[in-house]
């Protein structure tokens, strides 16, 4: 018998994540950073350059914040999550080739150009994230949404894998040098993403029957209604609403640390090449973790994933502080890789077992905030902290604080949230 897994809803759904994934690997995590920090930034001092990235990265998360809630009720209201999702994913596509074209020492371009980008791939999860209680089968919510985030590090890997070979080996491409060489992986995050998109948009999403859509300036003007009805049915639900905080916190921290962790190795000296080897080890230890962490939260609970990729993560913050040499940066990123999938993957299927699926991208949209609010604080405080103290080792422990507090949060949200349903 065929896993649910890979029925046609599903699958063509979690390929979105296969798409979009080459962003967060190649320009969030790995190549962007590298070459904002040796070309584009290359007149400013260490801590100048980390501060600047931080403001871009913190001010493309507020604008995804402040649209999140009423994005999410205007698609529920509208019945237009895909279009809402190619459009976003447009957002995301033309900047990321555009950065091809920016030349070194000229920063402010590439942030601007990144900062949008990055406003097109964090807009279009909220249609992606609520669109997870409409195709996960009863009773599997939890693996189809580690599915999903499983493709995302396998692709995401596979074209970082590409890129990296580049990188190295130029000439084999027929491409002139190294810097050259990022400029062209850019490109290719942004046919990869086009590419791997089609088949979701094609597709599109079931809606139940009978429901009728609103169209038109009639949608957005139902989208405000629906968003503060939503947000009065919140604050009613005492379970939403410590879980909501204690993502806002934890998530806030695994973020930052996944925009900053390449900016904070280079800090500290590390060669370029080592710390893309790294961003490697995660997406391919990701896959099979987040997977299997998938299969145990549809068995066990998806409390398991976030509670012990919280703990994980208190830990590296802690032995980031002291690391001195490459091979260290390694054995963080292995124990990343273990747990950052699980974290992610886990949130979203425990938050869509706690909403009405009819009002799924309403509250995703809040979920998204959430998500973005936080990432508002965290590259700033980290950033704000280096520039205060002059290093950037100092800079990470601003972030034990919020997965300390996102943990007892989320300890109070499964105190007081509803017996789930066995598994069918």
């Amino acid at each position: 018998m065929r896993s649910h897994l890979f029925r046609k809803p599903v699958f063509q759904w979690a390929l979105y994540d296969w798409a979009n994934s080459a962003y967060a690997t190649t320009i969030i995590a790995a190549f962007f950073p590298v070459y904002y920090k040796q070309v584009l930034a290359s007149e400013l001092t260490a801590t100048e350059s980390t501060w600047w990235l931080g403001v871009a990265n913190t001010v493309s998360s507020f604008v995804v914040a402040v649209l999140a809630p009423w994005l999410g009720a205007l698609a529920d209201k509208g019945q237009i999550h895909i279009k809402l999702l190619a459009a976003f994913t447009a957002i995301g596509v033309v900047p990321t080739a555009l950065l091809y074209f920016v030349g070194g020492g000229d920063w402010e371009t590439g942030l601007f150009w990144y900062g949008l980008s990055s406003v097109g791939f964090w807009g279009g999860l909220i249609f992606y994230d609520s669109m997870v209680v409409r195709v996960a089968p009863p009773g599997h919510l939890d693996s189809v949404s580690g599915f999903g985030f499983a493709l995302g590090y396998l692709g995401g890997g596979v074209l970082l894998v590409i890129n990296v070979a580049m990188f190295q080996k130029p000439e084999l491409f027929g491409i002139e040098d190294a810097a050259t060489a990022v400029r062209v992986s850019f490109l290719t995050v942004a046919a990869w993403w086009v590419l791997f998109t089609i088949p979701l948009v094609r597709q599109g999403v079931t809606y139940p029957p009978g429901t009728v859509p609103v169209r038109g300036a009639a949608a957005m003007r139902a989208g405000f209604g629906e968003l503060l009805k939503t947000f009065r049915e919140i604050r009613s639900l005492k379970p939403i609403i410590f879980f909501l905080v204690a993502y806002w916190l934890y998530i806030d921290g695994v973020n930052t640390i996944m925009k900053m962790a390449v900016d904070y190795g280079l800090a500290l000296g590390f060669p370029a090449s080592s710390l893309i080897t790294a961003i490697l080890l995660i997406q391919f230890i990701g896959f099979p973790a987040t997977w299997l962490f998938g299969y145990l939260g549809d068995r066990i609970s998806p409390l398991l994933g976030i509670f012990l990729g919280i703990v994980v993560y208190c830990a590296v913050t802690l032995y980031a502080m002291f690391m001195t040499d490459v091979s260290e940066f390694y054995v963080m990123a292995i124990a990343i890789g273990c747990v950052q999938g699980a974290i992610q993957s886990m949130s979203r299927s425990y938050f869509g077992r706690l909403i009405p699926a009819d009002k799924a991208g309403e509250f995703f949209g809040f979920y998204n905030m959430m998500g973005k609010a936080a990432s508002v604080l965290g590259p700033l405080l980290m950033g704000l902290t280096a520039m205060l103290t002059g290093s950037s080792r100092y800079s990470i422990l601003s972030l034990l604080v919020l997965f300390g507090a996102g943990g007892i949060m989320l300890i109070f949200a499964s105190r007081h949230a509803p017996k789930q349903p066995a598994r069918t």
